[in-house]
């Protein structure tokens, strides 16, 4: 199933403009803040000036005053104009500051009145602009800001960069940008103060490219599109915005296979030294920009018989960079080649690809030249290019085949066999594999508008609800039309079931109807001798039966793994060795989850198959994390939610993940961050499995961030919704020992023993060893708690080795921790060392900052039992705090005194905390203390 959200990172604390300058923004914050310089540096159209006008937004303030200079190439030759721009406005401040000479010299150059030149005063007119500054610094910091430093004319050049190099402790800032393509920017750091940054603005990564076009409202745009807008602009935000601008004008997209439109306002840009060419260099280059591949020996078999003296003319004008590791042809900018190729006539075009349909070697890149020759329907075309979608497909480049597959369909007559759009279909189908989902339900709605065959049909609606991922309440609608287009043909009906089973799963939260509908599906592709969809419904029953704990659920992955086996089947994500990696993840043989998740891995990244790697990235993640491998399974899991962001395929999943590493082995505040936009998103979708799972992950990341009673309340919810969604096996969420955990710090113990039962029985009916180690955990917390500490102890220890047994290093680590907590109440020496060392072992860095603040804690004496309030100190306390405490003393929990009482559930809090003062006590379990020792008298 394709997950397809608008998932995001949440947002960061920078400038709404500065997408993807996290890193050069906060090395360039603390420079600054260390009263250091900055000299930002990078090619044109970076975003070098985006990054120096936050910069100085946000430093500015601090500062009494701002100089600011911007220079052009068309000013650069104006003596002092720079020198004018950065004093001319503080010239009277400065004046009677300075010696009479340098006064003089300093006016005159500002003003224009006289002839002060450097060659004549020039000693005079250094030491002005020194003094002028440690004038201004006098009366407080002074920032100075300068952008296209490479335009500012020589003579206020030579000035500033003087005075820079002598200001030594003079509080004075410089924040510069000047425009390189390489490392020439040293000679502008040497006229800077000895003290300056110099930080390069990299090109954006594709997402970033994505983020920017879409904050400045190109939001139309398909991934594959977006894709090609990154290729082509080389991740320069400048070329980005204005190839996005180009295209959102452009009512004609240009043909599958083709380079993006260039605009003119880039041409311009790159291509004026085009004109010093010849125009066979210039014929040679367009061939080059048309292959995909280029070297001169391709280009001598397309025709260009002076290929390496053609190109060497272009390398030397800048326009073709040299290779050192192998003979390619490659352009100096990706967008120098789309330009090239933009600019040409149509029928020169046509007559390269046509050259180089005889040229290439690959027969994909044969196909694809071949159709981008030929204008109009030719079936001998399209049928080449059909096989070379197919063989692309099966070299694991979906996004080619998807490419190739709109080609073919181009080329192919109305009447043809197969029809146009049959290959639509079929291409549409790749575009999703690739992750491409934008433009698979673009052309799946095309094809709807005019198909009439009911498979065809049928097919279309199937890539509509394939697309919309977990938001399928979005295509509700589109159920009763696809019933109705299928008819009574079963191999269609089982297609629309298998979706309808996970309508049942997702937006009902129904585990028996979706269990209901799989077997209905696998019956229908039974029924039509249909073994792919049969194995994928069988594959999809297994995993639902695994999460609500079905006793059928071995016999139906069995099922599903029976022989004759469909190799699409065997490395889907949905498929039965997915479904056997989540049998063995949930019955803790960890060893084989591992190499089955990894070998399905390899596999999907060998087909090219995005939307399956998003998935299986997650599931060796997550197997990681169970065996105590934080580092590791954090890696991963950002990676996962990288990909998917990217795809739009499993974000909120690969969030929800992501969450839970962090909280395991990163950034506890990310992992809140993650958890709560995760059960948002789900929430607004309606699925209800992920808004379980995100409370899930929230409440694990609020347990190590110390906040237990946020825990219980995140927990509780899950409870809920699991019980309602009907799901069974503890081992699918493992939540149950961290609400017992939290229970138990914030004094429910009764709620806490339930919790440990309930999950204890389901575990045992499940043979989940890890489950019950975890719960047996949870209950030596309740029985410390109530101050039974050497038998928590003793269960506390066997647990431990349980679960090292078993193989969850982070579950042993926090055992070995809980053991050390406990043994610091008793009357015996204890150490941190053990549960510091597991938690080092599996990387568990939020754990293992816990176990440091623990072990900072000043050394005390061993707990003494606490002591017992008098029944006399009860007799103080109002009725209503009588109340409350005689029912905590009979176990009752807050939600249950509040309904037995009439009161809110705050009500009860507040009353408690009163009565917690007034007893001079800490908690609840002091007050079941005084029960007890009641009924010893």
């Amino acid at each position: 199933m394709t997950v397809r959200r608008d998932f995001k990172e949440p947002a960061r604390c920078r400038p709404d403009l500065v997408i993807g300058r996290d890193e050069v923004f906060g090395q360039a914050r603390e420079q600054l803040a260390r009263g250091g310089s900055v000299l930002l540096h990078g090619p044109a159209g970076i975003g070098k000036s985006t990054v120096l006008r936050a910069l100085a937004a946000e430093n500015g303030g601090a500062a009494r005053t701002v100089l600011r200079c911007s220079a052009t190439e068309s000013e650069s030759h104006l003596p002092f104009l720079a020198l004018a721009d950065l004093l001319g406005l503080v010239l009277d401040e400065v004046s009677g500051k300075l010696p009479a000479a340098q006064l003089t010299a300093l006016e005159s150059a500002l003003t224009g009145r006289g002839e002060s030149t450097l060659q004549r005063d020039g000693l005079a007119l250094r030491l002005a602009v020194l003094s002028a500054l440690r004038a201004l610094a006098a009366e407080g910091p002074v920032l100075i800001v300068a952008d296209d430093v490479q335009w500012l004319d020589s003579a206020s050049a030579e000035l500033l960069g003087f005075a820079a190099r002598r200001l030594g402790e003079t509080p004075v800032r410089m924040l510069c940008a000047v425009r390189t393509e390489g490392q020439e920017y040293d000679r502008h750091l040497r006229a800077s103060p000895p003290d300056t940054l110099a930080l390069r603005v990299n090109p954006l990564t594709r997402t970033q490219v994505s983020e920017l076009l879409g904050h400045r409202g190109y939001t139309g745009l398909p991934r594959s599109t977006v894709r090609d807008i990154h290729r082509t602009s080389g991740g320069n935000p400048l070329f980005a915005l204005e190839l996005g601008r180009a295209l959102s004008e452009n009512p004609t997209p240009p043909r599958p296979g083709e380079p993006l439109p260039v605009p003119t306002s880039l041409r311009a840009l790159v291509l004026n030294r085009l004109e010093m060419l010849s125009d066979e260099a210039r014929r040679t280059l367009l061939v080059a920009s048309a292959g995909a591949r280029p070297t001169p020996a391709l280009l001598r078999a397309a025709g260009r018989e002076n290929a390496e003296a053609e190109t060497a003319q272009a390398a030397a004008l800048g326009l073709l960079a040299t290779d050192p590791e192998g003979p390619a042809v490659r352009f100096a900018h990706p967008l120098i080649s789309a330009a090239l190729y933009a600019e040409a006539p149509a029928h020169e075009r046509r007559a390269a690809h046509a050259a180089l349909s005889e040229a290439a070697s690959d027969p994909i890149e044969r196909a694809r030249h071949l159709a981008l020759a030929t204008t109009g329907t030719d079936p001998r075309t399209a049928d080449r290019l059909a096989e070379a979608a197919a063989l692309a497909r099966d070299r694991g480049a979906p996004s080619v085949a998807a490419s190739l597959g709109l080609l073919a369909a181009r080329h192919t007559p109305a009447d043809g066999t197969p029809d146009p759009d049959a290959r639509r279909l079929q291409a549409a189908e790749d575009a999703i594999t690739a992750g491409e989902l934008d433009l698979a339900r673009d052309i799946a709605r095309d094809v709807l508008t005019r198909a009439t065959v009911p498979a065809d049909r049928v097919r279309a609606w199937i890539i509509v609800i394939d697309t919309a991922g977990h938001a399928m309440t979005e295509v509700d609608s589109v159920f009763p039309q696809a019933l109705a287009d299928a008819g009574e043909d079963p191999k269609l009906l089982a297609l629309i079931h298998y979706q309808l089973t996970w309508r049942a799963l997702l937006v009902d939260g129904d585990f028996d109807q979706a269990r209901e509908e799989a077997a209905h599906s696998a019956a229908l592709a039974a029924q039509a001798d249909d073994r792919y969809n049969e194995l994928m419904a069988l594959a999809f029953q297994a995993q639902i039966e695994t999460l609500m704990g079905h006793p059928d659920a071995p016999a139906t992955i069995k099922r599903a793994l029976k022989e004759p086996q469909d190799p699409r089947v065997a490395c889907h994500h949905n498929g039965a060795g997915y479904s056997r990696f989540r049998w063995l993840i949930m019955s803790d043989q960890l060893s084989e989850a591992r190499a089955t998740v990894t070998a399905l891995l390899r596999e999907v990244q060998r087909r090219g198959s995005v939307e399956s790697e998003v998935h299986f990235l997650r599931g060796v993640a997550e197997t990681e994390l169970r065996s105590g491998h934080c580092g590791r399974a954090l890696d991963l899991a950002r990676e996962s939610l990288m990909l998917a962001r990217d795809t739009g395929i499993g974000e909120v999943a690969s969030a929800v993940l992501t969450s839970l590493c962090e909280a395991s082995g990163g950034d506890v505040e990310r992992a809140l961050e993650l958890a709560r936009e995760a059960v948002e998103h789900a929430e607004r979708d309606g699925d209800q499995m992920y808004v379980s799972r995100g409370l899930a992950a929230l409440g694990y990341a609020q347990l190590v961030a110390g906040d237990a009673e946020g825990t219980v309340r995140s927990l509780r919810r899950v409870r809920e919704l699991e019980h309602g969604l009907g799901i069974t096996d503890p081992a699918r969420g493992r939540w149950q020992g961290d609400l017992a955990e939290a229970l138990v710090r914030i004094g429910e113990l009764r709620e806490a023993q339930d919790v440990v039962d309930v999950t204890r029985e389901q575990a045992l009916r499940l043979g989940r060893e890890s489950v019950l180690a975890v719960v047996d955990r949870a209950e030596a917390l309740v029985r410390a708690a109530r101050g039974e500490h050497e038998a928590a102890l003793a269960r506390l220890t066997s647990v431990q080795d349980r679960l090292a047994k078993l193989g969850y290093g982070l579950e042993e680590a926090r055992t070995a921790f809980a053991v050390v907590q406990l043994r610091t109440r008793l009357p015996r020496p204890t150490s941190y060392d053990e549960a510091a060392r597991l938690f080092r072992r599996c990387r568990a860095l939020p754990w293992l900052r816990q176990v440091d603040a623990a072990t900072a804690q000043p050394v005390v004496a061993p707990e003494q039992p606490a002591p017992v309030p008098t029944a006399d100190a009860l007799e103080g306390l109002a009725s209503m705090e009588r109340q409350v405490a005689a029912l905590v003393m009979e176990g009752a929990t807050n939600r249950e005194i509040a309904a037995r009482l009439f009161i809110s559930v705050k009500t009860v809090e507040a009353t408690l905390t009163r009565v917690y003062r007034k007893l001079g006590i800490r908690s609840r379990v002091d007050i079941v203390r005084l029960a007890a020792g009641r009924r010893t008298k």
